[in-house]
């Protein structure tokens, strides 16, 4: 057996035209089309570099994009002020503050002050109790774990049924993704089990899945043995694990050992191009639900 890849990158491409043709819409519906607000603060280099490319696909939608950039010496205070500030702006519907933030500040804060309106990250604490409710009351979801679900959508798998195994606890994907897959409605409706590093037989309850989701943060902890034939497998781990010398960048692995798992599952996400470019275009897809509930609200 070879597993079908699940292309991120490509499906990426499509999510976004399909937007760009939203927006589009928008335009001609209300003169005006998404605005999102991005505020880095200080100079770390990974987050820069995320934030460009979150700039840059804003831009290519047609959204009106700003970019505030801080000193990393700016008070809490003053952060949080600014915060309301795009909380009352009637021409910004999403807010993104790139985490990590200097230690002097409070990101539980920080992430709290953003209105549950303008939370197109879905990381603030009425969104996430919304979405753990579910159904009419989910607002917006979490990126990382709503570009998963996306793909297994978009992937054909049926999930209706389905023994889900969420293999990582955190706040950012497994606990999220549990939920949401285990909810009533299309791409969900799953039997989800959520176990971790500490969990006892690992490789047993790995072995039921039908979806496997693997957000463990530790290189090739999956085998190809832990894997159901057949199962589709979305590996959400990203680790440095060398360095080509002639390029200079950084060599990637996913939580899966990749190549053995490619001929037993049916099928699975690549590391680089798998699930990381979903995430921001799920943020790009939240901030386009957003312009719509504000501009409509008018």
């Amino acid at each position: 057996m070879s597993a079908e890849i699940i292309s991120g990158t490509q499906m990426r491409k499509e999510i976004l035209a399909e937007l760009e043709q939203e927006v589009v819409r928008m335009k001609e519906a209300h003169g005006k089309g998404p605005g999102l607000v991005t505020i880095l603060v200080g100079e770390n280099p990974a987050s820069m570099s995320y934030v460009t490319l979150k700039i840059k696909t804003a831009l290519s939608l047609g959204f009106h994009e700003v970019q505030d950039n801080q000193p990393d010496d700016i008070s809490e205070e003053d952060l949080l002020a600014l915060i309301e500030k795009y909380n009352k702006d009637p021409d910004i519907h999403g807010i993104l503050v790139q985490l990590p933030l200097p230690r002097h500040i409070n990101e539980d804060a920080v992430i709290n002050a953003i209105s549950p309106d303008k939370d197109v990250d879905g990381f603030h604490p009425v969104n996430l109790g919304k979405m753990v409710i579910g159904g009419d009351e989910v607002r917006y979801l979490p990126c990382t774990p709503a570009g998963i679900q996306e793909m297994i959508v978009r992937s054909g798998t049926e999930t209706s049924g389905a023994e889900v195994v969420v293999v990582g606890r955190s706040n950012i994907v497994g606990k999220p993704i549990s939920v949401m897959m285990g909810q009533k409605g299309p791409g969900a409706n799953s039997t989800v089990t959520m176990v971790h590093t500490r969990t006892q037989d690992l490789a047993a309850h790995c072995k039921r899945a039908d979806i496997l989701i693997v957000a463990a943060g530790v290189p090739g902890l999956v085998k190809p043995e832990w894997i159901k034939p057949g199962a589709t497998v979305i590996d959400v781990g990203v680790n440095r694990v060398g360095t080509n010398e002639e390029t200079g960048k950084a060599i990637l692995s996913g939580d899966v050992d990749y190549e053995e798992a490619c001929k037993v599952a049916g099928k699975i996400t690549p590391v680089p191009g798998g699930v990381g470019p979903m995430t921001i275009t799920m943020l790009m897809k939240n901030t386009v639900k957003s312009a719509w509930w504000h501009l409509e609200r008018k």
